[in-house]
């Protein structure tokens, strides 16, 4: 059912129904009084987060495949492994998402399917547990701390670190990496009110994360097999493979350099030889 926000406690008001923007902080809800603000830092905090090319695909069709031109957004669950603080997301898959244009307090999520596909996944992968989720946004929204909220009732209780908010953006215009993490943090607000009073407030905000793309070696070679095989219609087929040679040069010069480089230092005695290395050099 279609879930709304409770508005009867302080709590729950200024947990559910943030003010958020684009920015690295979500804002502190509308109609807080001001006050000094201490952060509640987490014993079991976030270091950075891994996002694997699986994910990113995954994401790219479930976007393509619900909301292409509208102004819909897709949701979905992120898997993978926690170590240390370091999140790895190396797998997701996509649930069923509604939201009301009109009130944004008026969301579906189906809860049956996610705990079905959780299912299924622990079968073929035990090691994958829920690392959070995803979002195409590409904006934090108001529902976005709701749901994370419903979130934690899927991460194993025995898991310290909490699930963290990743948006991926698919819009092809974007130049730098498309992933933008985030993770919750709890700030405690007190106020003074009449007659010498203090009154606490807990409000749940989005900070940033540092977002990394990484691979595995099969990854690597899959996103390279899937790349060759991409063809821009708009593009003659000549120019694509010049394009496709300058770019091979390009990466070829970068290689060259740094073995340029490494041959340098270990004549100079900066750094120790390695026969690996130079074996690797013979051969290429």
């Amino acid at each position: 059912r279609p879930l709304q926000c409770n508005t009867h406690r302080k709590i729950e008001e200024a947990t559910m129904a943030p003010k958020v923007d684009d920015a690295t902080m979500a804002s502190v809800p509308s109609g807080s009084p001001a006050g000094a603000s201490s952060t509640v830092v987490s014993p079991n905090d976030v270091v950075d987060v891994t996002v694997h090319p699986l994910v990113l695909l995954s994401a790219a069709d479930h976007y393509h495949r619900v909301a292409r031109g509208t102004r819909k957004r897709a949701v979905g669950v992120l898997l993978g492994t926690v170590s240390r603080g370091r999140v790895d997301a190396t797998n997701s898959f996509a649930v069923p998402f509604e939201e009301d244009s009109k009130n944004p307090a008026v969301f579906y999520l189906d809860h049956n399917y996610l705990e079905n596909m959780l299912h299924m996944f622990r079968k073929i992968n035990a090691k994958e547990r829920v690392v959070g989720f995803y979002s195409t946004g590409p904006q934090i929204r108001p529902n976005d701390l709701r749901i994370h909220a419903l979130l934690k009732r899927f991460v194993p209780p025995e898991t310290p670190t909490p699930p963290v908010f990743v948006i991926v953006d698919v819009r092809p215009g974007r130049e730098s990496i498309p992933t933008t993490a985030y993770r919750v943090v709890e700030e405690v607000d007190s106020t003074g009110g009449g007659s010498n009073t203090k009154t606490t407030e807990l409000h749940s905000t989005f900070a940033h994360v540092p977002s990394l793309i990484g691979a595995e070696e099969p990854e690597e070679i899959g996103v390279e097999h899937l790349l060759r095989d991409i063809n821009d219609p708009t593009v003659s087929t000549v120019t694509s493979l010049i394009k496709a040679k300058m770019s091979g040069l390009s990466s070829l010069t970068e290689k060259l350099v740094e073995m340029k480089d490494y041959l340098e230092a270990v004549a100079e005695g900066r750094m120790e030889v390695n026969q690996d290395i130079v074996a690797n050099m013979q051969t290429i």
